[in-house]
């Protein structure tokens, strides 16, 4: 979300936290609800050399460090590819391992990033206002990262704040969450979120579908509208699913085509038993299905979320999803 404008919620959020008093936050909720930006808030505000009671002023050489990612007070400890994908530096090394072909950047926060951390956080304050340390998302600490972390969090030394966001508290070790003050993030009314969205340049039309499209949730909406997808595409999903269209999911990752199955299968089975659907309009899903089809496909549904990151064959693996979704959606008993 690097260079959008941040959420009235998540200012709101910022200002309350501010006001508080604690060395280690957890920020928790569902995704797309804005932890990274809350958490990026708090630290600007932290180590800003003219903050007031609404956050970081933006314009001093602290907020300005932060901007161009070279903060000597701050510490991010991300997986590699959110780092990469946010636009924050890997250490030398990690970037000479990934440049040499050595190996692939890690989808979680690596033990020796978590040395590093701690190693940081043990140092003098080079600019005097403290230091911070920012994990996101927490929950890819494994236990042995974790408990690298767990006795700096317990025993902070000397003026370093921590904050944690996470889209999977529970994931994390009791021990930690019970080392932070917890904040449950707020869920903005449709209302708001459409005027945040629309305010980043997408159109009312397509900022409404891709909001339903991503659970009402904010942020997610906001990247699946970056990312190039057509909203009316999104419209024609339920059907052209129940015709068999492949050719509708031709530009999808395995990943983003097992999640878009859940999600119209979650809202057929709604409609099927007398709910509301979600992600979809009730006008634009497909009549048929019986609840025990749409039930057995959901479980194979969730079986192929545990292999969507490495499929045998991905044209196959997704030729066999949509005629998985075409029989479910067609069948009668």
């Amino acid at each position: 979300m690097n260079g959008t404008a941040m959420a009235p919620w998540i200012a709101t959020q910022a200002v309350q936290l501010l006001a508080q008093r604690g060395h280690a936050w957890l920020l928790a909720g569902p995704s797309g609800l804005g932890q990274y930006s809350l958490a990026l808030a708090l630290v600007r505000a932290w180590l800003c050399d003219s903050p007031s009671s609404h956050g970081a002023c933006g314009t001093c050489g602290s907020c300005h460090a932060i901007d161009v990612r070279t903060h000597a007070d701050l510490c991010v400890l991300m997986p590699e590819t959110v780092m990469l994908e946010l636009g924050w530096p890997l250490s030398e090394k990690a970037q000479a391992d990934i440049d040499d072909k050595k190996r692939k950047p890690s989808k979680e926060i690596r033990v020796d990033a978590m040395r590093d951390a701690v190693e940081f956080s043990q140092r003098t304050s080079a600019r005097g206002r403290g230091k911070a340390v920012l994990v996101f998302p927490a929950e890819r600490m494994n236990n042995v990262t974790a408990n690298a972390l767990l006795k700096t969090l317990e025993e902070p030394p000397g003026d370093v704040k921590f904050v944690l966001a996470s889209d999977a508290a529970h994931q994390l070790l009791p021990t930690i969450r019970s080392r932070c003050l917890g904040h449950t993030m707020v869920w903005p009314e449709t209302d708001a979120s459409l005027a945040w969205i629309e305010g980043q340049g997408i159109p009312a039309a397509q900022a409404a579908v891709m909001l339903r499209a991503a659970g009402s949730r904010p942020d997610d909406a906001l990247l699946f509208s970056q990312s190039g997808r057509d909203a009316q595409a999104w419209v024609r999903l339920p059907k052209a699913m129940a015709r068999g269209d492949v050719s509708a999911l031709k530009d999808w990752t395995p990943a983003q085509t097992v999640d878009a199955l859940h999600k119209l299968c979650h809202d057929v089975l709604a409609v099927k038993t007398g709910a509301t659907p979600r992600f979809f309009d009730a006008t634009d899903l497909p009549a048929g299905g019986s609840v025990a089809a749409l039930t057995t496909w959901a479980g194979a549904l969730a079986a192929a979320t545990r292999t969507v990151e490495h499929p045998f064959n991905a044209g196959l693996m997704l030729e066999a999803l949509v005629s998985q979704a075409q029989n479910a959606l067609n069948s009668t008993h």
